[in-house]
């Protein structure tokens, strides 16, 4: 289940970021999209942004010529940044529901199972926020809203207003989840399980493909870091943090050696051994990177505690709530 909802979701989604309407044929999406179903993938993301709604478009034109049962499948998407107009743009009441209307019509689709947040506006207040949510929710455009990239304290704050006013709060938070990545999905969101039943589905397992290790001598033509708007990760790649990154995942590689998979595949695994995580969004270009993907699921029994302890001491990085408070301490000093 999507935290404590009723909504039932595959381990793995599919996501469509860079490469849907972009990246990919729409053939080769249309490949990857029909693997991923026929091997039990129910849950398809996307969001007005990715290529200022080319996703969605491809992923609706997919969905139309497949003409699987609409029951049998999960339609996400995201809400915040869809036109240049300041009035196309946040979390206000009317770009919210003009936006979900707009993703309607690309994805020639009824309604959306879950939309999403896609980041917190600071200019709408909160209760406008929840309001447009729940007015979604009431009309039938989608069944459950969400947040991505959303603190702690904002969500908990959508969930008091949503309380207060008889509203309907989130049922999930997206978060950035791999081994470079951790506090978030591993100190903050377990709490607000436990404490308002919000579900957990991460995305970019793979940090943008620099966990499989295919950076490690030179950023490869065809790779994410070397498309026209990936400058920022390419220069995350090349910098200092970056390559003492890339000696820990040379000693993680031995732990995927010993453990008979792909370094991608460890990477994969270890998201899912994590109890709080309900659903890890994928990115694939081809039919056979899916695929692989897709068979981590074989090695998550394999990842004991011991293999987890290894894996934490060549991190070292494992969040603590001690090291949470000196670092947020840090942060208000500057």
């Amino acid at each position: 289940n999507l935290g404590k909802s009723g909504l039932r979701v595959s381990q793995f989604g599919l996501g469509t970021w860079v490469t849907f309407g972009s990246q990919l044929s729409d053939d080769v999406a249309e490949d990857i999209l029909t693997t991923a179903y026929q091997n039990g993938i129910n849950l398809f993301e996307t969001s007005e942004v990715y290529g200022s709604g080319k996703a969605e478009a491809t992923l609706g034109r997919i969905l139309k010529k497949k003409d699987w049962r609409r029951s049998s499948y999960i339609v996400c998407s995201k809400i915040y940044l869809g036109g240049r107009a300041e009035t196309e743009k946040g979390l206000s009441r009317k770009h919210v529901i003009e936006g979900v209307r707009a993703s309607l019509e690309r994805l020639q689709l009824d309604y959306l199972d879950i939309v999403f947040a896609n980041k917190p506006d600071v200019y709408t207040p909160m209760e406008e926020i929840v309001r447009a949510f729940t007015h979604l929710i009431n009309t039938d455009k989608c069944f459950y809203w969400g947040t991505s990239r959303w603190s702690s304290m904002e969500i908990m704050e959508a969930y008091s207003v949503a309380r207060q006013f008889n509203l309907i709060p989130p049922i999930c938070e997206q978060a950035e989840y791999h081994f470079f990545q951790r506090e978030q999905a591993e100190l903050h969101l377990p709490d607000l399980f436990t404490r308002i039943g919000l579900g957990t589905m991460t995305w970019s397992p793979l940090a943008c493909g620099f966990i499989t290790g295919k950076y490690e001598e030179t950023i490869p033509p065809n790779s994410r870091a070397a498309l026209k708007g990936y400058g920022w990760l390419k220069e995350k790649i090349q910098s200092e943090d970056g390559k003492k990154k890339q000696a820990k995942l040379k000693e993680l590689q031995s732990i995927a050696d010993k453990l008979e998979c792909t370094l991608a595949q460890l990477a994969l695994a270890w998201c899912l051994k994590n109890e709080s995580v309900n659903c890890v969004l994928l990115g694939a270009s081809s039919v056979e990177q899916l695929i692989e993907n897709i068979q981590s699921l074989q090695i998550v029994p394999k990842i004991t505690l011991t293999i987890m302890n290894e894996i934490d001491k060549i991190l070292g990085n494992r969040p603590t709530l001690s090291r949470y408070a000196s670092k947020s301490e840090s942060l208000q000093k500057t």
